[in-house]
């Protein structure tokens, strides 16, 4: 499987987001591309506010991603805002598929941390998302998702075999480092290709200075044991790879862990903490875990 990762830096002009989009896209396909990766916030940085932008996925500017999407005969993930209906917006993974088929992941774990409160604008999403590329089954989380293990493999257990991470990774002492990590811990929970795509540097320096995450590049794909097959540095970068999609089957039969995890009782106090997204995930691996 041939995946891009489009790490760009997107502006406040979701006109001008879509116009680099649809350039990166074409860029993508001529080089074989079947999977176009862009971050998350593609549609719209993050610092500015979100509602006056959020559209649904039938709004314009999904249907220009489709659009694209069609016209380059590619899949296209892409990060936009949808509304959530409660005066907030959702973040919402876009996925485009070529026969003009769209669908969305709404973030469930929001980025509540660091001095950021994203659920003060953002509403939470409650169910995670796979779909096919051909033959190959894909996941799909959002930045903060990635410190969130259960996610990852409830993913795997419905089949994916590549999980992608749009991102817009905030900077501060030592996030580089827990980005890496982050990301190749995640492929070995799962035992799956992480396709983490983040934001680049922004080349403003002032919104580069913001207080909102808008993005430090690094994009990086790891595969399921652990192995970095493609690091980005920190300015904008479009570039192809090639997945070798064997590596998951020797990986779970090898490095077994989906198989071999046992999932213990929880106590009570954590227990009832646990919030509907976590406990629905928590039901779901509990559904899809071998005996």
């Amino acid at each position: 499987m041939r995946v891009a990762m489009a790490q760009i830096s997107s502006t406040d002009d979701p006109n001008a987001n879509l116009a680099t989009l649809r350039n990166a896209t074409e860029d993508a396909a001529s080089r074989g591309a079947e999977l176009v990766v862009f971050p998350e916030a593609t549609m719209c940085r993050f610092g500015v506010p979100l509602k006056p932008v959020a559209e649904d996925l039938d709004g314009r500017w999904a249907r220009g991603v489709s659009d694209v999407a069609a016209s380059a005969g590619v899949t296209v993930v892409a990060g936009m805002f949808t509304p959530s209906g409660d005066g907030r917006v959702r973040n919402t993974v876009l996925v485009a598929q070529p026969d003009g088929t769209r669908v969305g992941y709404h973030k469930i774990h929001l980025f509540d941390a660091f001095g950021f409160t994203e659920s003060t604008t953002v509403a939470p999403g409650d169910d995670p998302l796979t779909f096919r590329v051909g033959e190959v089954t894909v996941g799909v989380a959002t930045c903060y998702d990635i410190r969130f293990p259960g996610l990852f493999t409830n993913l795997a257990r419905r089949g994916a075999e590549v999980i992608v991470v749009p991102t817009s990774w905030g900077s501060g002492p030592g996030k580089l480092r827990q980005w890496e990590v982050l990301a190749s811990a995640r492929a070995l929970d799962s035992t799956t290709f992480v396709v983490a795509v983040g934001q680049a540097v922004p080349p403003d320096e002032e919104v580069a200075a913001s207080p909102a995450p808008t993005g430090i590049g690094h994009s990086q794909i790891t595969d399921p044991f652990g192995t970095l097959v493609a690091a980005y540095p920190d300015s904008i970068r479009i570039d192809v790879h090639d997945l070798d999609l064997a590596l998951v089957e020797k990986a779970r039969g090898q490095l077994a862990v989906l198989a071999n995890e046992r999932h213990l009782p929880v106590g009570g106090a954590v227990d009832t903490d646990l919030t509907t997204a976590d406990a629905r995930l928590r039901e779901s691996d509990d559904r899809g875990r071998k005996p």
